[in-house]
């Protein structure tokens, strides 16, 4: 008998070649039927539909079709049809074959509902629901979003470490990375950890951004970007924090702080474009399943231009919107920094559109962060979004030596650990600038979710590892 080869459902239901011979693989959603003919609904993963195949119960024998269970997994070789219908077209079936059960009484994706919470529990089965489906594939066309935004403008995908000694961002909340014995340390005199017999002969950790290594890069390349993924051992378990996710750092050589803000701009609308030009069928499930004003709000960031303000007129907004009887949860006052409460206020109360919030106070900045010349704020950017709050953050970088020294000193980032950073403004320093975005907060834009652990395949979160 000769082989017939494999059709995906995405491409099934495309078609409109009649009364021809196929073969679909997937898994089985739903069965139903009499003792005459059963509709077996297939998916495949490759779109949220499914086909149906129609089975004629006397052609089949009786143990064949007992297996056929919800998530069982089968070959279908039938002949194309039209239906009759939602769908165009349906599978007669002449030979199915089961690759692998699923006991009905242990399976735990029946036909019912699930919590998302449920499902957060069985991580490694929830791709074969419509909504993680759905979330994976948009997942899927943002990252090609991404690569094919920068690719056409001329930058190089750059990859930094995972493993790093230096942290970036001089806020101390990293994991460590050792093959030392835990039971046996080796201590100095002082008490303190000796890492000389570890794999790297030094404190090590996971990286909590590639925008150091990304600068050095620039410094040669010129335009170049960095995804992948990076770590904080923070111990937050918000709707809108993980312990690992992947994160998007551009560095553009001799770009300035305004360059750095029509680059965001464009960066962001273009891959929500890309959402609703190739993710529709996707986006509007997820619309009608959990967010009904989704879609109209995707249009509206990338129909509209971003507001750009200075962080001293944002606050003084937020301060007029108190005395007008307005209450937030956390103080507002100059050298705060925003709260996601006071984020949203200014974009979806005050201006109705996205925000580019500029020059913030040093204090609340990185240390690499170029000042202005008032001394007192820097020239950082966070866009902020609705239902999101921030988020991009970014900045022109300080290319001038000493005030670069300085500033890492006064935050406690030691000068030896980042001896090659520093060397990039000593030997033919110029303006830089980048930003960063944290796809999974822009995949809870894009997909309606409210919890950014239901955007990552297997969540990272305190005390939470599994699969």
């Amino acid at each position: 008998m000769e082989k017939i080869v494999r059709t995906k459902v995405v491409d099934l239901l495309k078609s409109d070649v009649f009364d021809t011979s196929v073969n679909v693989k997937g898994w089985v959603r739903t069965k139903r039927g009499n003792k005459n003919v059963n509709f077996i609904a297939i998916n495949d993963g490759s779109c949220l539909a499914n086909v149906q195949v129609v089975v004629d119960v006397v052609n089949f024998d009786e143990d064949t079709l007992k297996k056929i269970t919800t998530g069982a997994c089968l070959s279908v070789n039938g002949k194309l049809v039209a239906s009759q219908g939602q769908q165009k077209c349906e599978i007669l079936a002449t030979d199915i074959k089961v690759l692998g059960e699923a006991d009905p009484n242990t399976y735990p994706l029946q036909k019912k509902g699930h919590t998302l919470e449920f499902l957060r529990e069985i991580a490694h089965l929830r791709p074969r629901t419509n909504t993680f489906g759905a979330i994976f594939r948009v997942r899927h066309n943002m990252a090609m979003a991404i690569h094919d935004f920068f690719h056409k403008r001329g930058f190089f995908y750059f990859h930094s470490p995972i493993i790093t000694a230096s942290d970036c961002e001089g806020a101390g909340q990293m994991f460590q990375v050792t093959t030392m014995n835990l039971y046996d340390l080796k201590k100095d005199e002082d008490g303190s950890i000796n890492y000389d017999n570890d794999f790297f002969g030094r404190q090590a950790s996971l990286t909590v951004s590639g925008q150091l290594e990304g600068e050095l890069a620039a410094m040669s390349l010129g335009s170049v970007y960095t995804f992948g993924p990076t770590f904080r051992a923070e111990n937050s378990n918000t709707p809108r924090h993980l312990a690992e996710f992947w994160m998007v750092e551009p560095e553009v050589a001799f770009n300035e702080i305004e360059d750095n803000m029509d680059l965001a701009e464009d960066f962001i609308k273009y891959c929500i474009q890309w959402a609703l030009d190739n993710c529709m069928e996707d986006l509007t499930f997820l619309s009608d399943m959990y967010d009904k004003d989704l879609i109209e709000r995707l249009h509206f960031v990338v129909d509209n231009n971003f507001i750009r303000l200075p962080y001293t007129e944002g606050i003084k907004i937020l301060e007029e919107a108190i005395a007008n009887g307005k209450k937030f949860e956390f103080p507002v006052y100059w050298g705060a920094d925003l709260a996601s409460e006071h984020e949203r206020y200014l974009v979806e109360d005050h201006f109705k559109c996205p925000v580019i919030l500029t020059d913030y106070p040093k204090e609340i900045k990185s240390f690499y962060m170029k000042q202005n010349e008032d001394g007192k704020t820097v020239r950082g950017m966070d866009v902020l979004f609705p239902k999101i709050g921030e988020i991009i953050g970014g900045s022109e970088r300080e290319e001038d030596l000493e005030k670069l020294t300085t500033r890492a000193r006064e935050m406690g980032v030691p000068e030896k650990d980042i001896w090659w950073y520093l060397d990039t403004r000593r030997f033919g320093t110029a303006p830089h600038s980048g930003f960063g975005l944290g796809f999974e907060r822009l995949l809870l834009f894009v997909t309606g979710m409210s919890n950014i652990r239901d955007v990552i395949p297997f969540p990272r979160t305190p005390k939470s590892a599994e699969f």
